[in-house]
């Protein structure tokens, strides 16, 4: 279980995060909705560490998480053009290969080829492995990040608005490729989202923020029924 424990992160002397309490299970989509600058973002980064928080905890399974435990997927999906599918997702395990094969791709080891073509796989890019990585589409693209995020070997995924730049039917691969990963693989997958029925759809829970704190928490089938009655919806906005 990824959980955060009564989280403040400020920047200055605003606290863009006030004492939040989140926990999630192996297993489970969780999507995360709110205004522009309610705190999305910056929940998803102190839980990754990529943000110090000036109170409170982040633990995975008690304890607290191994660099390498928790993998992130942005928006903007950073890869190396240039370079093909593969070695994009190869760069996944880099944290964990010795210095002699982390300096350039030629030098990766077969065994993590091998662990690379079989994250590809099951993103549905096996076939595209050894095509440049800007020739793929860019829901395709955001795939092959998934892939490079699973070859990292996480026990959790932290997605911050992984579809914004997306078509809709990419869109939808996308989700349902994190929706696939929470349930086959057991991992606690979160996901920052914009569109309250892409959560609906896809979740199996909602989590809405306001002002730095958590003002929704429920079943997204659930949760759904209150998105749109006046009072929740300008709590969000």
């Amino acid at each position: 279980m990824l959980a955060l424990s009564a989280i403040t992160v400020r920047y200055g002397a605003r606290d863009v995060l006030r004492g939040v309490d989140l926990t999630v299970p192996r297993g489970q989509f969780l999507a995360v909705l709110g205004a522009n600058g309610c705190g999305k973002s910056t929940l998803l980064r102190a839980a990754a560490g990529l943000e110090p928080v000036a109170e409170g905890t982040v633990t995975l399974d008690g304890k607290a998480p191994a660099p390498l435990a928790l993998a992130t997927v942005f928006q903007q999906i950073h890869l190396v053009a240039r370079r093909t599918v593969l070695d994009n997702v190869c760069a996944g395990a880099l944290g964990r290969l010795a210095l002699r094969h982390s300096l350039h791709p030629r030098l990766f080891p077969r065994d993590l080829r091998e662990e690379a073509m079989a994250c590809l796989e099951r993103v549905g890019l096996a076939d595209r492995a050894h095509d440049r990585a800007d020739r793929l589409s860019g829901g395709q693209q955001q795939r092959v990040a998934v892939a490079r995020a699973l070859c990292q070997r996480p026990e959790a995924i932290l997605a911050d608005e992984p579809v914004s730049a997306l078509d809709p039917a990419a869109t939808e691969q996308v989700l349902t490729l994190l929706a696939e990963l929470a349930h086959g693989e057991g991992l606690a997958v979160v996901a920052v989202l914009h569109q309250p029925s892409l959560a609906a759809r896809h979740a199996d829970r909602i989590v809405g923020l306001r002002e730095g704190r958590i003002t929704l928490d429920g079943p997204a089938d659930q949760a759904v029924e209150h998105l749109y009655q006046p009072a929740l919806a300008e709590s969000l906005s």
